[in-house]
């Protein structure tokens, strides 16, 4: 009798929902134990000192606010023609053993105070793809420049962005412009996520070129952001170095 009211139980449990376990993060890089030790108050100083972010659980430790959104990059044949969007691209490819399908999600995280980061990934599971696409985002995540270029309000704040930028990718060509108060968003709707979670309230936005796909539109957007933080003269650490060989090959030969 005992055993028959186990197996009872058993069936009933079957629908519910499991109950996961909090893992406990256990940093695996130095830049995780130096957030764990509080040498690194925020995510600002990580992006100040140029470090590279290895574990998305950093994000997750410094930015507890941090909201995610998933860009609707798939598609499929709606009735009466048109495209009924999906979260996830579909793609096949055959096989000897058949036809094998890949999903591709993109997702876009950020607090809606400057900080946004994006990400892909694929795999041949919907969720196990938006969690893969999710950590991705975490470590790509930059900080955008905000403010008020706009002369028609010029007020001062940062709900626009400083001035007008202009970034391609693919066929995809987005230009940003700053805009006054009140005037809000004025872009698509999968667009309209990445402006939000980067805390940009009002702004103007122009793309030309094959803008049905999603993710080059996506990263345009994105990299046009990530240009607002450069200036011109500016120089990355990698051409420094060129330039430093270029000028003295004998020097860099000795020292090797």
């Amino acid at each position: 009798m005992p055993k028959k009211r186990k197996f009872n139980q058993r069936r009933r449990d079957r629908g519910k929902p499991q109950k996961r376990e909090e893992e406990v993060w256990v940093p695996r890089t130095q830049l995780g134990k130096d957030v764990t030790e509080g040498k690194y108050k925020s995510i600002d100083d990580i992006i100040d000192a140029g470090k590279v972010i290895l574990e998305p659980e950093i994000v997750d430790f410094l930015v507890p606010d941090l909201r995610q959104e998933i860009i609707y990059i798939g598609g499929t044949p709606g009735k009466g023609g048109g495209i009924r969007r999906t979260a996830t691209r579909m793609t096949a490819r055959m096989h000897k053993s058949g036809r094998r399908m890949t999903l591709t999600a993109m997702v876009v995280v950020g607090n809606e105070g400057g900080i946004i980061g994006i990400g892909t990934a694929s795999s041949t599971e919907h969720r196990i793809a938006i969690e893969k696409a999710t950590k991705k985002a975490k470590l790509s995540v930059i900080r955008v420049k905000r403010g008020c270029g706009s002369w028609e309000c010029n007020c001062g704040g940062n709900h626009s962005i400083p001035y007008k930028t202009e970034m391609k990718r693919g066929s995809v060509i987005i230009k940003l412009l700053p805009t006054p108060k009140g005037v809000g968003i004025v872009s698509d709707k999968e667009s309209k996520k990445i402006f939000q979670m980067a805390g940009i309230k009002d702004i103007w936005s122009n793309a030309s070129g094959q803008t049905g796909t999603r993710m080059n539109l996506a990263y345009a957007i994105f990299d046009a952001l990530k240009n607002l933080s450069s200036r011109k003269g500016d120089r990355s650490a990698t051409e420094a170095v060129k330039e430093d060989v270029a000028a003295n090959p004998e020097e860099t030969l000795a020292e090797n």
